[in-house]
């Protein structure tokens, strides 16, 4: 492989702020929330429903804005990174390995990850690209930004219908990641399994098939 592109959200940053600042703003009580976040995992549904079901009529952009207004809109920072994201993108590179971060992220999240100053060639967003997963023309993107030919990039992801399935479909390697409700719930999925070149537990893991021994 000559380009790795990562997903962001649950592969390289927790979503556990994410959530948590949700139920704080919308009243509602973290592990309702959560258990609304599993219910949508679950059924295959898109992760923002939890928010319509916790409270039905939201108006999602208008609250991203109210919430911004009030100095309470997004954040990250080191803590929301997993632990093994500095060391595997950073010996990748050394290994000559591209590294591109590109997810279904707002611009601001991307701003905030490059604030952090990732071990990373290039931080994207959908909300900077103006295009989401899993629709193909974003993983045309994150080929173009990888600058390797789509077999020659590898798409490392939890979710599969956002990450795995489009990502194989446009042409990419794939690596699906057991790590958050998706990665967890989905991991042995014969689909799923059918589908992704590679099946890892840490990041860590990416070095050994890239020196060809996973």
């Amino acid at each position: 492989m000559e380009t790795i592109v990562f997903d962001i959200g649950e592969t390289i940053t927790r979503d556990d702020r994410y959530w948590a600042s949700w139920s704080d703003w919308l009243r509602v009580p973290r592990h309702t929330l959560s258990a609304l976040v599993g219910a949508v995992v679950a059924q295959g549904r898109c992760n923002a429903d939890a928010l319509r079901l916790a409270r039905p009529g939201i108006d999602l952009d208008a609250e991203y804005r109210a919430r911004e207004a009030a100095g309470r809109g997004e954040h990250l920072d080191e803590s929301d990174l997993y632990e093994d994201v500095r060391p595997a993108l950073s010996a990748l590179r050394v290994r000559g390995v591209r590294v591109v971060v590109a997810g279904n992220q707002t611009a601001r999240a991307g701003e905030l990850l490059r604030a952090l100053a990732l071990p990373a060639d290039l931080v994207a967003t959908s909300g900077e690209w103006g295009v989401a997963k899993p629709r193909p023309e974003f993983f045309r993107r994150a080929v173009e930004a990888g600058r390797a030919a789509p077999d020659r990039t590898l798409y490392v992801g939890d979710h599969p219908a956002n990450d795995i399935f489009p990502a194989k479909a446009a042409g990419l390697r794939t690596a699906h990641l057991r790590r958050g409700p998706w990665g967890h719930l989905w991991a042995d999925d014969p689909e799923v399994v059918r589908a992704a070149d590679w099946r890892i537990d840490s990041l860590t893991d990416l070095t050994t098939i890239i020196e060809g021994r996973g």
